[in-house]
């Protein structure tokens, strides 16, 4: 008797017809149709290929310099992405991270900048002469620290005093940015030593991304400290009543999204040479955007960083592709809360749909 599809106690046969469609998939076929949509549009309105490069102006099919500027636009705010998933995962939510990277950037700027320009004095200097010329691992650390103290203050309050993750990182929000105001009294900081230039060069921002991407995504997928983040998301109370330490738990997660706040307050603001205290708006906001368009549940328990990646490439097209159509900027806008609004109403009905069953 052929027992080859039988399985588990009892042989109970496999059913192939259940097994689930990977999510990444469903975002992966969702960016190819919206490359697809702006191919098509692109033809029939500029007489032009979106990603491809018709005029043969370089050695490969595709529009490189289209394809360079998609990958760097998304990937510091895709950096705050990969920690804000996780926060989401753990069923919390993190509404701060663009505010910290605002505040980070302008402590870390201050802490890099050169002591001349031209010869001359800097004009835009933070903290005095003592802080200026410093080895970049400086800047560097105090930009990481600042995120950490950030991350950890989140969560100790919503681990420890029961605060809900929207009222606690609502207020770091508030605060962090009127720390990056306060900072310099709201002028701007320049001029900074050529390590931190390096930091932000090229197409470093999109190394960085990448890099945190593939290590958090193995962190998620293979460790004690992923499994934990998933079960708590999932069901807290059965989380705790397994043995996992929540509250500590929680604390970790959210340092860990504060701490790459910071990095990417690091990559911004050596990127663009400058720091400035409105620097970060919005972008908590892009961030879960791009976890929840990825496939990563506003519930809790359910996402992943491949899916989040997948999201931050869509949002990049989009901006992308509305630029080449040489679309109002504000359009941009709409058709991005839209998504995310079909976004979240997508996840609700597969939620749903899962409850019911088959």
């Amino acid at each position: 008797m052929a027992t080859s599809n039988l399985h588990g106690v009892g042989g109970l046969a496999f059913d192939s017809s259940k097994r689930r469609w990977p999510n990444e998939m469903n975002v992966l076929i969702a960016l190819i149709l919206i490359i697809g949509i702006f191919e098509l549009l692109g033809h029939l309105m500029m007489g032009q290929s979106f990603l491809f490069d018709s005029a043969g102006r370089s050695s490969s099919i595709f529009n490189e310099q289209r394809l360079r500027i998609i990958i760097l636009q998304v990937s510091i705010i895709g950096i705050i992405a990969i920690g804000v998933t996780q926060v989401i995962i753990s069923g919390g939510i993190d509404l701060s991270s663009g505010s910290v990277v605002g505040a980070a950037a302008m402590i870390a700027m201050s802490f890099a900048q050169v002591a001349e320009v031209n010869g001359n004095a800097n004009p835009t200097l933070a903290l005095g002469p003592w802080a200026t010329d410093l080895p970049v691992l400086v800047p560097i650390a105090v930009a990481l620290l600042f995120g950490l103290l950030a991350g950890i203050i989140n969560g100790a309050l919503i681990a420890f005093t029961g605060i809900p993750p929207f009222i606690a990182t609502l207020g770091m929000m508030v605060t962090a940015r009127g720390i990056a105001k306060w900072w310099t009294a709201g002028r701007p900081i320049s001029f900074p030593t050529e390590g931190y230039r390096a930091v932000g060069d090229g197409l470093m921002p999109v190394i960085i991304f990448v890099a945190l991407a593939i290590l958090f995504h193995l962190v998620l997928r293979h460790t004690v400290y992923g499994k934990h983040t998933y079960a708590i998301g999932s069901n807290e109370d059965a989380a705790r009543m397994s043995g996992i330490k929540v509250g500590r738990h929680k604390v970790l997660v959210y340092t860990i999204a504060g701490m790459l706040a910071g990095v990417a307050a690091i990559v911004l603001s050596s990127k663009n040479l400058t720091a400035q205290a409105g620097m970060g708006v919005m972008y908590e906001l892009d961030a879960i955007a791009m976890a929840v368009i990825g496939g990563v549940s506003l519930s809790g328990g359910r996402g992943s960083i491949v899916g989040t990646v997948l999201g931050a490439l869509i949002f990049g097209v989009i901006i992308s592709g509305f630029t080449f159509l040489r679309l109002d900027a504000y359009y941009q806008e709409m058709v991005k809360g839209g998504i995310i609004v079909a976004a979240v109403v997508l996840d609700q009905w597969r939620q749903r749909r899962a409850a019911w069953g088959p």
